[in-house]
């Protein structure tokens, strides 16, 4: 069978006007496969180069395939379960920047070159004051594209209309903000011109992103009946969900030349992100966190079956509809809007979402995801939330354990051990805290400061509720406990 490429393919070159810093899965699946769209609308017109950041790995298996690839996005639209593939041609190349180095620094030189995206990781957005300008390239991510904008700023007599744009998508708190922070301290430690320094600064943007897609990878358990499908062999294909969102917060106006809304994408330029990230983390990431504890120990496993159990899926959309979004700021239609997608997402048949992995660290996440809503529905109704509190007495229910082995402590349902993996701190608590009475397992729980960044008992009626809420657990199961309220 054939390799995927060019041929088969059809593609058109068009001028380069990406750098991807980052070949992995989701760019390809999210960034890629949008503007793949928005050339195919005309809208763009312009062709990546993928961008190899780290010594790791090799792009062999991207030249063999002249950089083409599919993008197979599975779930549910319009209320049916799909499969929808698509081949990707707006990938032109991949450079590694250690190993073609000369080549990588002469993309700087494209005169049609305007836009940077990177995916680097959160700990590749760092300052690090060992990074030298010497290197070739420089260590970290931000010297690499420091080093790449002061050659650009050289090779075009730091002329204002080459700036470029920065798209990073790392998932940190105000990716751009940050990104051109460590930039700048590099323009110092550096010793880097005056007149380079204010090039970047009023000549380049760094916008903010929030991207939200969920990308599984590699078919690899089922690539064979993939290939026979497709008529052709793709090593690098990549699987993903339909729903896609990508908000991009900007000073300066970019919609004009980056016109993916105008192609029909899920696009959103905004001048703040927040509202966005808000709604997302509380609805989106504070869903999954309530519901999935107590759905493990309802006897389930997976997100599908949480989704199929009626009492767990009542219990999830009364806390998405009655709790979380009356907290929020945007339009209550897009909120709505919003949780539908999030619901129809969750009953995806082709993702298999362990509710364990998403267990990992659920005191934080708790915190972060739910306590927000939490409090926000107590300021505005003088009430308690019953399903958010219910899903903090659930948590304490799902951490309950008595000893720690290979750093998890070992929790129990229906007879049968399973990891609870978090801080060590949390898992001490938890095994030195959970056989004491209801009342003093609860109010330890409450009172602990580093974990809620308050004394939670001081919550007028909370400590009574969550003792009545855990004692029911205890004493009828999970599943009953969970009925009443649902």
């Amino acid at each position: 069978m054939e390799a995927l490429n060019k041929t088969l393919t059809g593609k058109k070159e068009r001028p380069i006007k990406v750098v991807q810093f980052g070949e992995g899965n989701f760019l390809r699946a999210f960034v890629d496969y949008m503007i793949d769209i928005a050339n195919e609308q005309g809208k763009f017109d312009g062709d990546i180069v993928l961008i190899k950041p780290i010594e790791f790995g090799n792009l062999d298996m991207f030249h063999a395939q002249d950089c083409q690839y599919t993008v197979s996005l599975r779930g549910i639209v319009d209320g049916e379960a799909k499969v929808l593939n698509r081949q990707i041609t707006s990938v032109c190349d991949a450079v590694d920047a250690i190993n073609e180095y000369e080549k990588y620094m002469s993309l700087a030189e494209i005169d049609t070159l305007r836009f940077v995206v990177s995916n680097t990781t959160e700990a590749g957005i760092v300052f690090d004051n060992t990074d030298k300008f010497e290197l070739n390239p420089p260590k970290t991510f931000p010297g690499k594209l420091t080093k790449f904008l002061y050659h650009r700023f050289e090779t075009f007599n730091g002329a204002m209309d080459k700036g470029l744009v920065m798209l990073p998508v790392e998932l940190i708190d105000d990716n751009g903000i940050m990104l051109k922070k460590c930039v700048m301290q590099l323009i110092e430690l550096w010793g880097l011109s005056d007149e380079f320094k204010n090039w970047v600064d009023e000549a380049c943007i760094f916008t903010s992103t929030l991207v939200d897609r969920i990308v599984t990878g590699y078919p690899r358990d089922t690539i064979n009946e993939e290939w026979e499908a497709l008529g052709y062999e793709d090593k690098i294909m990549v699987t993903g969900e339909p729903f896609a969102l990508w908000v991009i917060e900007s000073a300066k106006d970019i919609s004009k030349e980056f016109d993916l809304p105008g192609a029909g994408l899920p696009v959103i330029f905004t001048d703040n992100q927040k509202p966005y990230k808000q709604r997302k983390v509380r609805i989106l990431n504070g869903a999954h966190t309530s519901f999935v504890l107590a759905s493990y120990l309802c006897g389930n496993d997976l997100v599908k079956q949480s989704m199929d159990d009626d009492d767990v899926r009542n219990f999830m959309m009364k806390t998405i509809y009655d709790e979380v979004i009356p907290t929020l700021t945007l339009p209550e239609k897009e909120l709505k809007d919003f949780a539908e997608a999030v619901v129809t997402r969750f009953n995806n048949p082709y993702v298999k979402h362990a509710l364990l992995s998403i267990s990992l660290n659920s005191v934080s996440k708790w915190r972060a995801r739910c306590m927000p809503s939490f409090l926000g529905y107590i300021e505005k109704t003088g009430k308690l939330p019953a399903h958010l509190t219910f899903s903090l007495a659930a948590l304490m229910a799902f951490y309950t354990g008595s000893e720690i082995r290979d750093k998890a402590l070992i929790g129990h349902r229906d007879g049968q051990e399973y990891n609870i993996m978090d801080d060590m701190a949390v898992l001490e608590f938890f095994r030195d805290n959970s056989g004491k009475s209801t009342v003093e397992f609860v109010t330890a729980f409450l009172g602990r400061e580093d974990f809620f960044g308050q004394d939670l008992n001081k919550i007028e009626g909370l400590t009574d509720a969550m003792v009545a809420y855990l004692d029911d657990i205890k004493a009828n199961g999970m599943r009953a406990a969970l009925c009443k309220i649902s």
